[in-house]
């Protein structure tokens, strides 16, 4: 389960956010929907969290959140190109104003040279905004990886709610 301190920041996000009158979806590879879990755990947030897509495999990446063919090749699936495209195609298949995305290797397997166990990019996409990916390599085994990149995430997202700069 997460910590109750990554609870905290989904209720912290969502409550910002529908503030503001926003809405937001998630795409994720690595985290097999915690995101959208920790998000949905939080009571009512469903004016908020319009989608979560779990595209664990390429091909559902492809379909689900239009990743590029090209870029899984040129790039392999855990890459900031195709973690800026989970998080784009998420923003438009689920027409919300925010998108968040994950992609890396949550282990114990998995790591190739240059791509280690904990290796993590983080994508968030907004209406109106370039698109931001962040790049990180968490450490401990596949739920310490799983854990980071949601509280990640949703630190990510946070940031352009409070009005603060994303990258």
């Amino acid at each position: 389960m997460l910590p109750q301190a990554t609870l905290d920041q989904a209720r912290d996000l969502l409550a910002a956010l529908e503030r503001e009158g926003k809405t937001l979806a998630t795409a994720e590879s690595c985290t097999g929907g915690l995101i959208a879990a920790a998000l949905t755990s939080v009571a009512g947030s469903s004016s908020v969290v319009m989608a979560g897509f779990v595209t664990y495999s390429n091909e559902a990446k492809v379909r689900m959140v239009g990743v590029s063919e090209t870029s899984l090749a040129a790039h392999g699936a855990v890459s900031e190109p195709v973690a800026r495209e989970m998080a784009e195609g998420a923003l438009a298949r689920a027409e919300v104003d925010l998108a968040l995305s994950c992609t890396g290797i949550a282990g114990p397997g998995g790591a190739t040279p240059g791509k280690p166990v904990g290796l993590v990019f983080i994508g968030l996409a907004r209406r109106g905004a370039p698109p931001v990916v962040e790049r990180h390599v968490f450490p401990g085994d596949r739920a310490a990886v799983r854990a980071a990149t949601v509280a990640a995430a949703l630190a990510l997202a946070a940031r352009p709610a409070a009005g603060q700069p994303s990258g």
